[in-house]
């Protein structure tokens, strides 16, 4: 039988003789995304010596997952910066040159980002028509106008009426339904090629939200969530350059590879277990038996702690908050957790000999004309397809060759990555086909997908407001444990971060990166005096 190992290379509580003995506080740091990289960068840069990040898996990176291919390189997940004023992700790819052979058409302005600007979107039927592009047009612009009153109600404060459900997908889909029946000029096919587009419209809004359908993502806090001024772009070279940036500065040695986290024992819960312990560890500091945390590892290594920063994913919360901490975490962070929405937005790549499709198009949209009057989108199991709303042209084909990238998220996301990728390749094959009324176009030379959904160590792809959440269950998901106010033992035992603890920047690489550097800095205030 193994016996836990208790790590003691370590000394007394922080707050108490500790800091009398100007000891360094030990922080441990749960996860090496971006989050826990910006957070361990920042401690180590301020002074602090005794920081170590655990990754449950063999690679750093978290949601950034850039994969070599030849001589491209692929995002399995994040993709681009998110406006560029003020934001850390785009100064550390602008300051190290990671923007240089950045085109121009990889530098897009615009709500809905493409791989490129030029170009344009091909909107095509499951009966092989292309929509004429003035009908695609003219529905564009009554879309984008109803999603900007979805934007009004947070911030305007505006009330949310019962016929919405306070959900996006049924406001925008009620609204533009009755503004498009109401229009006088159309024809009634031209009417019902709009409606269908509404479905299309909302499934990409579902893939860029992580959402399993916009009637699951709140409307009244839809528009707390804030763009950051300035065009979106692509990192050429991979945005795994951006994690190997801030991880230059913290030593190797301080990031531990496959330690998977079993339980976190916060608020000295595990005194009892360590005594237990200490009988097959005769090495045991008799000062680690005070420690207010210790992290216990998948391998039975007890690593004691004065901080904790958790970075996992809201999915890895959902699903092992109760078994994670111990004692369990309070009531209001437990319904924080689980009112709060994430879920699954996977991509497929498809790699082609030649192109099938036109120089001047930039993707294909696809609209089944027999959703004109749908109200769910959701579909059974063997019409997983169905879900996936586009396939973007990668650009340029000098870096990329031949290559779209399919869009599909929610519980068909899942359903795909349960299949293997023949399955996959020729289901996407069949479905370009139909839509683009070309029979002859022959299956992808190679196929290349995420499966954010199905991975235990993500649990999907990045978090939204949910129906029945707010942006103060943001906040409560990131507030420290224990509770200040009533406590009276160490505070910030166990500390929030990642891109679901930050209000107004969810679901982005600069909100995590924001909110590692967030709990880090509230650290480096707690130990100013030590640090001087």
């Amino acid at each position: 039988m193994q016996s836990c190992e208790i790590s003691g290379d370590s000394t007394d509580d922080p707050l108490s003789s500790g800091l009398r003995r100007k000891r360094q506080p030990r922080i441990v740091v749960i996860g090496a995304g971006l989050a826990g990289l910006s957070a361990a960068k920042a401690l180590l840069e301020s002074g602090f010596t005794d920081v170590t990040v655990l990754e449950a898996t063999d690679r750093i990176g978290g949601r950034v997952q850039s994969v070599k291919l030849g001589h491209a390189t692929f995002e399995l997940g994040a993709t681009w910066i998110h406006g560029s004023h003020g934001n850390p992700v785009y100064h550390l790819a602008e300051d190290n040159g990671l923007l240089e052979e950045t085109t121009d058409g990889e530098r897009s302005v615009g709500r809905i980002s493409l791989y490129s600007k030029n170009g344009v979107a091909y909107h095509l039927t499951n009966n092989g028509q292309r929509i004429p592009k003035d009908v695609v047009e003219e529905f564009s612009d009554l879309y984008n106008e109803v999603y900007n009153l979805t934007q009004e109600f947070f911030q305007r404060g505006k009330p949310v009426n019962a016929e919405s459900q306070n959900s996006v997908g049924v406001f925008t889909r009620d609204v533009v339904r009755k503004r498009v029946k109401a229009d006088p000029d159309d024809t009634e096919a031209i009417k019902r090629l709009k409606l269908a587009m509404i479905q299309q419209y909302l499934k990409v809004e579902s893939c860029e939200s992580s959402s399993h359908s916009m009637d699951e993502v709140s409307l009244s806090e839809f528009g707390e969530w804030t763009e950051i001024p300035g065009a979106h772009h692509i990192i050429p070279c991979g945005f795994i350059k951006i994690v190997e940036i801030l991880a230059r500065s913290i030593p190797e040695s301080v990031i531990q590879l496959r330690k998977p986290v079993k339980c976190i024992h916060w608020n000295q819960s595990v005194s009892k277990e360590i005594e237990r312990v200490a009988d097959h560890n005769s090495d045991l500091p008799e000062e680690d038996k005070g420690s207010n945390v210790f992290v216990e590892c998948e391998d039975c290594e007890f690593i004691p702690a004065d901080h904790v920063i958790v970075t996992v994913s809201l999915g890895v919360l959902k699903k092992r908050h109760e078994s994670l901490f111990h004692p369990r975490l309070p009531e209001e962070k437990v319904m924080a957790i689980e009112k709060l929405g994430i879920n699954t937005t996977d991509k497929i790549f498809l790699e082609f000999e030649e192109p099938f499709w036109s120089s001047e198009c930039n993707s294909i949209q696809f609209v089944w004309e027999d959703e004109a009057e749908s109200e769910s989108l959701t579909y059974p199991e063997e019409l997983w397809y169905k879900k996936i709303c586009s396939f973007d042209v990668l650009y340029p084909p000098e870096r990329y060759g031949h290559v779209l990238s399919g869009w599909i998220c929610g519980e068909e996301a899942l359903i795909m990555e349960k299949c293997d990728d023949e399955t996959v390749a020729e289901t996407c094959t069949e479905m370009l086909r139909k839509f683009t009324g070309n029979p002859n176009i022959p299956k992808p030379r190679r196929i290349l997908r995420s499966s954010w959904g199905s991975n235990p160590n993500f649990r999907g792809s990045y978090s939204y407001t949910q129906v029945g959440s707010s942006g103060a269950d943001v906040e409560k998901l990131a507030k420290p444990l224990p509770y200040a106010e009533s406590s009276k033992t160490t505070p910030m035992q166990v500390m929030f971060s990642g891109e679901a603890t930050h209000r107004k920047y969810y679901s982005t690489t600069h909100g995590a990166v924001l909110s590692g550097q967030r709990e880090a800095a509230h650290l480096i205030e707690m130990y100013q005096d030590l640090l001087q």
